[in-house]
């Protein structure tokens, strides 16, 4: 069974998303051009998700990965609630007091997020009422604190995290009437998601990140050369911090059963997470939770208790945040699951992005040379000559990555029928191969950045 090229393309290209920012009043131009997206499935239903939006309070923009484990279901509530968290956590006690005043007296409240979404996105209808109820009893919290709310960035973050996974955890454990909430909620729970989400406002770029999920940035050097900054560091056993934390949060008695065959306690590859309770919970009250609920094997929830489980919490969901301050030579930013990570290196991924970028740039009408010619530049030019060549195949950024993270040869080109075999394979057999991916570059104005 061959895919024909405009098979393959169609595959790719279906879950293309790509936004470009207006600039509307001519003098606060952002410093995001545009975003682009696209996901590329290898469990059905797909585990990944993603969020794009415009915070309407701090005019800064936000962009999540989430990669869902054991289901899709807690990356969905994630990538539905996260961003609506740290939109919370950044409000001044003014704009909290107006919400509530609203909603005490049911008037429509003001829209904290712009959504930027894809048409096939899901959504948990039924449940939004809930998660609002929530976010509500949330900002609340915030309102009782005797100080003024107004956190740093980075304190948003890391609070919107705990609060969100928190709240997962408790929703599950509340009685509740409604059937499908209660299966919703067991389901959220008991799978699991890592979480990359970048806040970009202005200058001001912050990364927050749990489990192994990555972003990186593409930097033009002034030799014309590309370099890579990494934003975050994946959160598992082949990250030296890490185990050092895990085995200073645990007994000593416990250090050689922490990590078995680099997964946590030999069932789970990231050491952070967002849902995963089998994982933070005690034994009871797993126990308990799973008694009182309905058929844990319809929802697909696993009764298993890891050997050595003695001092749990063994996973956290607590981001670390990594702030930087964007530079007009800083020209991207892609933020992927491990599905991308897996098949191509951080330095390709921004040559593949650069060469893109170059590609697109050639469409232009060349003036003449610019003085003085370095080798960068000459290296740039035959880049592009190179690439001219190939005829551009994706508009889409995310898509040239995809193609080229599951076709890829050793010589790093796209071989058509690799493409083409591994695009065809059945379900059962997917997996094995490839990870779900999904990719989201955001692409900066470097104009706006420089006269910041």
């Amino acid at each position: 069974f061959q895919l024909s090229p405009s098979q393959i393309n169609e595959v790719l290209r279906a879950g293309e998303l790509s936004h470009k920012i207006l600039d509307l009043d001519g003098k606060n131009a952002n410093s995001v051009l545009k975003f682009e997206s696209n996901q590329l499935a290898s469990n059905t239903p797909i585990e990944d998700r993603r969020s794009a939006a415009t915070c309407l309070q701090t005019k800064g923009m936000m962009f999540g990965v989430f990669d869902g484990h054991a289901g899709s279901a807690c990356a969905q509530a994630v990538s539905e609630r996260l961003l609506h968290y740290i939109a919370v956590s950044l409000l001044s006690r003014q704009a909290l007091e107006e919400i509530e005043l609203a909603v005490e007296s049911m008037k429509p409240v003001l829209p904290m997020l712009q959504l930027h979404k894809h048409p096939n996105d899901v959504e948990y209808r039924e449940i939004t009422s809930q998660y609002f109820e929530n976010l509500r009893v949330y900002w609340q919290h915030l309102l009782d604190l005797d100080t003024e709310p107004g956190f740093s960035l980075e304190e948003a973050m890391i609070c919107a995290f705990k609060r969100l996974d928190s709240d997962i955890s408790l929703e599950v454990q509340a009685p509740q009437e409604n059937q499908l909430m209660r299966n919703i909620a067991l389901q959220v729970a008991f799978s699991g998601a890592t979480a990359c989400v970048a806040h970009i406002d202005g200058v001001h770029l912050h990364v927050a990140n749990a489990g192994d999920c990555r972003a990186i940035l593409g930097v033009c050097e002034e030799d014309g050369t590309w370099s890579t900054l990494p934003l975050t560091r994946d959160h598992n056993a082949c990250d030296e911090s890490e185990v050092k934390r895990l085995k200073r949060e645990h007994p000593k008695s416990e250090e050689k059963t922490l990590l078995v065959n680099d997964r946590l306690l030999g069932i789970l590859m990231p050491s952070r997470a967002f849902g995963d309770v089998q994982l933070k919970w005690s034994k009871e009250l797993q126990q308990s939770v799973l008694e009182n609920s309905c058929d844990a094997e319809a929802l697909n929830i696993y009764q298993y208790v890891p050997p050595n489980y003695h001092t749990p919490p063994y996973l956290t969901a607590e981001p670390e945040v990594t702030y930087h301050k964007l530079r007009g030579k800083d020209k991207f930013l892609v933020i992927a699951s491990d599905g991308l990570w897996e098949m191509l290196s951080n330095e390709m991924v921004v040559k593949l992005v650069a060469g893109h970028l170059a590609q697109f740039n050639m469409r232009k009408p060349q003036l003449a040379f610019e003085k003085p010619v370095n080798l960068g530049y000459m290296h740039n030019l035959l880049l592009q000559r190179k690439n001219r060549g190939t005829g551009s195949l994706d508009q889409n950024t995310a898509t040239h990555l995809i193609r080229h993270a599951i076709g890829s040869n050793e010589y790093g080109e796209v071989d058509q029928e690799k493409l083409a075999a591994m695009l065809a394979l059945p379900e059962d057999l997917a997996r094995m191969y490839r990870d779900d991916i999904t990719v989201t570059v955001v692409y900066f104005n470097s104009e706006t950045i420089e006269s910041y």
